[in-house]
């Protein structure tokens, strides 16, 4: 089933759901098992899985060093597929721009139909690490709102080479990033919304957003985007704090503020065990405000560990 159902389904209810990211290699997938098994209790209608970037790998050889490209966290589809047998849920895998070809793409999403995965999230994705701007692989995609058209026009049958003539379309529903506190490329929140309206009208069927910590900016993107004229479900992506750290790496890596009481209170914390419990308590009580504002669902970041998500959505759901 499409998201977009599920939302419909639910009749004003919100939905739990949550995003794992796939295991390295040579890693056994029980131990993402190990990790989902608690979560299945709150019904999620659908399960997010990450798609991870080429990196560079070193590798020696005749005592030189050979420069190579890797996946360390392949198998999103698979895994996809996996987890729709296993739980009977459905799944939505991360599509790119970076590191694959339109060719490529296409490959991925046929094979999404051939399993019955209905649902894909577009993403541009990030820049490779020795790169100061994001840059497109030759042959792919520089923006998400092309990535969305692609999608679309294998949902009306329309596949890269005109001689495939053929009746059998996608029927895939589509999903797109938003960003309360703008994407860090952009220079102001307004042109970031005017991207999002581009993505919203090549195709994309719902918006999730990157997580925030201050729910006030949230519900002012959501009023900007509506009077944009985007009309499409919203739904909040959103992270309890786990460890100290995350005070200066998640600024750091999503461009995000942190609220000043939520800094004071993990700065008073004197483990990361009283950090943990501190953001589960705050992450419950953004989720219920968030309930009470009316948000379709509530996508949890589970950074592939669950028992903190476990203990938010015991208290909410």
């Amino acid at each position: 089933m499409k998201v977009t159902e599920h939302i419909q389904k639910a009749n004003g209810k919100t939905l739990f759901s949550f995003e794992i990211i796939p295991p390295k290699k040579g890693k056994n997938i029980q131990e993402l098992y190990d990790n989902i098994d608690p979560l299945m209790e709150f019904r999620p209608p659908f399960i997010d899985v990450t798609t991870s970037r080429e990196e560079f790998v070193y590798v020696e050889r005749d005592g030189l060093f050979d420069r190579q490209i890797t996946r360390m966290r392949p198998g999103t589809v698979g895994i996809c597929a996996a987890i729709k047998h296993k739980y009977n849920v459905d799944t939505v895998p991360h599509v790119l721009c970076g590191g694959f070809t339109k060719q490529e793409t296409e490959y991925l999403l046929v094979d999404c139909q051939y399993l019955e995965i209905e649902n894909v999230m577009a993403l541009r994705g990030d820049a490779m690490s020795h790169q100061k701007y994001f840059e497109p692989s030759e042959g792919g995609h520089n923006f998400a709102c092309e990535l969305v058209k692609q999608i679309k026009d294998l949902n009306t049958g329309r596949y890269l080479h005109d001689v495939i003539e053929t009746d059998y379309n996608s029927e895939f529903c589509i999903g797109v990033a938003g960003y309360p506190e703008k994407h860090m490329e952009a220079p102001s929140l307004k042109s970031d919304l005017k991207r999002l309206k581009e993505k919203v009208d090549s195709g994309a069927d719902y918006i999730v957003t990157q997580m925030f910590f201050d729910n006030q900016k949230f519900f002012e993107f959501v009023k900007a985007a509506r009077e944009m004229g985007i009309e499409v479900p919203i739904i909040p992506g959103i992270k309890p704090i786990a460890v100290k750290k995350h005070l200066q790496l998640l600024p750091q890596v999503f461009k995000i503020d942190l609220p000043e009481e939520l800094i004071s209170e993990v700065e008073k914390c004197k483990s990361n065990k009283e950090v943990r419990q501190l953001g589960i308590e705050w992450c419950i009580q953004q989720s219920k405000e968030l309930m009470d504002f009316g948000v379709p669902v509530l996508h949890y970041y589970s950074m592939g560990k669950s028992s903190n998500i476990e203990q938010i959505a015991s208290a909410v759901f």
